[in-house]
C-alpha cells in the first residue's frame, strides 16, 4: 500500500512485538501512528493479512458491496454466465479450469478498481475486504478456490521478501497477474444463500486508506 510503512516492514514489526512478555511504555505491544495504517502479515507469500491497525487521523474509503457487471450478451447465456467479463474472456468462453465464480470474481475486482480510481485510490491502498459468495447453480457449496484464483490476479501476488512478482493460476493455467500488487488486505469470505441480483455469485466490499 502507499502508506509510509510498507507491508514488508509490518512483518518485521509483527516479529518484534509478537512475544507476550514484550514491554511497552503505554501497556500496548503496538499502536499505529495517527496518520498511518499497518497491515500485519506472516511469511513472505501469504494471501491475506492477519489484521490491520489504523491510526485515528487516517483518511479512508469504504466501498459499497459490488457485484459483477453484466457484460456477456451471448445468446443462450445463463443468468450466471451473463456476468462473465467478455473483455477478459471474449465471447464468454472460459479457458480450461476457469470457473464462473473465478470469472465473476475478476469482473467484480475490475469494478472495485474503477471505484478506487474515482476516489483517487488504487488496489495497493486496500486494507480490508469482505467477500460474499453464492454457490453456483447445481453446486452444494461456494467455489472458494475459484474466488481465490481471481483474488490473486489483483492482490497478494508478490514475494514480500524478494519483491518479485509471483505467477498465479487462471483456471488450470499459470499466468502473470493482471495487476501486480503486494497488498495483503485483512479479509473474510462467507457463503450466502442468495445474493441480491439474480446470477451474481460474488459480491465484494473494501476499505482503503489514502496515502500520506
Amino acid at each position: 500500500m502507499k502508506t509510509p510503512t510498507k507491508i514488508a516492514l509490518a512483518v518485521a514489526l509483527t516479529a518484534a512485538v509478537a512475544v507476550p512478555a514484550t514491554a511497552a511504555a503505554d501497556g500496548r505491544l503496538f499502536k499505529p501512528r495517527p496518520t498511518e495504517a499497518h497491515s500485519f502479515v506472516t511469511g513472505d507469500t501469504p494471501s491475506i493479512a492477519d489484521g490491520v491497525a489504523i491510526g485515528r487521523m487516517t483518511d479512508w474509503y469504504k466501498s459499497s458491496g459490488l457485484g459483477p457487471r453484466a457484460m456477456n450478451t451471448t445468446a443462450g447465456a445463463s443468468a450466471e454466465e451473463r456476468y462473465i467479463p467478455t473483455d477478459v474472456f471474449p465471447g464468454g468462453e472460459l479457458p480450461a479450469g476457469v470457473t464462473l465464480t473465478e470469472a465473476q470474481g475478476i469482473n467484480v475486482l475490475m469494478r472495485i478498481g474503477e471505484n478506487l480510481e474515482r476516489a483517487g485510490l488504487d488496489y495497493d491502498d486496500v486494507i480490508s475486504m469482505r467477500v460474499f459468495l453464492q454457490n453456483p447453480d447445481g453446486e452444494e457449496a461456494m467455489d472458494f478456490a475459484g474466488w481465490n484464483r481471481a483474488y490473486r490476479q489483483f492482490f497478494a501476488n508478490t514475494n514480500l521478501s524478494t519483491g518479485k512478482t509471483m505467477d498465479v493460476q487462471l483456471g488450470t493455467k499459470t499466468v502473470k497477474p493482471m495487476v501486480v500488487n503486494e497488498a495483503r488486505p485483512s479479509r473474510f469470505a462467507l457463503e450466502i444463500e442468495n445474493l441480491p441480483v439474480d446470477g451474481w455469485l460474488v459480491e465484494v466490499e473494501v476499505d482503503a486508506v489514502y496515502p500520506r
